[in-house]
């Protein structure tokens, strides 16, 4: 079995291999820095380090988003990488349900999976999606996908299912009241929710801004 520096060296090389092409949203550069964050926070919490980085450098290695909305796609590749570096099952299924259940699935979705590992890789994966980077991704994939980048006559919907979430083609404006404006209050650890605070408020004043601009106010 290799040591935990190899695992970890072994998977960024396999994670880099894979996702190159990505859109620029969930490429490497956003694993990344949930990988970082995740290392980071993990340093204030009760928690098995190997799973986290692990599961934050795997969780977005198949997206269901890009794999025709087969949800199993990561879990599924994140394990049979795995296998191969000898881990021992538990830490393999541990990381495959943290893939499987780390997603925003829309607003009335109750999350079947918890655990401390599964709150520090989530609360960093959240944070990549909000501030000023998750106002680039935002924009990035409503481009990747030609949707309106806002039309004052498409409401926010904020009592999706999970498949009315999914298949969701609203304008880039509204995944800001669909998601990122609720992760501030869903943030697992104490690390996280503090960090949250900030980025939350960047998003308002930006949000601000961009109403004024677009009535021509400023």
């Amino acid at each position: 079995m290799k040591n935990t520096t190899e695992i970890i060296h072994a998977t960024v090389d396999f994670v880099k291999k894979e996702l190159v092409g990505a859109e620029g949203g969930h490429d490497w550069f956003h694993t990344y820095r949930v990988w970082k964050m995740a290392c980071r926070i993990a340093e204030y919490e009760e928690c098995n380090k190997l799973v986290v980085e692990l599961a934050a450098l795997l969780h977005d290695i198949a997206d269901a988003k890009f794999n025709l909305g087969d949800e199993e796609a990561g879990p599924r590749k994140a394990a049979d990488f795995l296998k191969a570096s000898d881990l021992s099952d538990e830490v393999i299924d541990h990381v495959e349900n943290i893939i499987r259940h780390i997603s925003f699935k829309g607003g009335n979705h109750q999350q079947g999976f918890r655990s401390p590992e599964m709150d520090v890789v989530q609360d960093s994966d959240r944070l990549d999606a909000i501030g000023a980077i998750g106002i680039a991704r935002t924009f990035n994939y409503g481009g990747f996908k030609n949707r309106k980048i806002y039309d004052p006559d498409i409401k926010p919907d904020l009592n999706m299912t999970k498949e009315a979430y999914k298949n969701s083609t609203a304008p880039t404006i509204n995944h800001f009241y669909e998601k990122l404006l609720l992760l501030r209050g869903r943030m697992n650890t104490k690390t996280g929710r503090a960090m949250a605070e900030h980025r939350h408020q960047f998003m308002e004043e930006f949000l601000n801004e961009f109403y004024e601009e677009w009535e021509g106010v400023k």
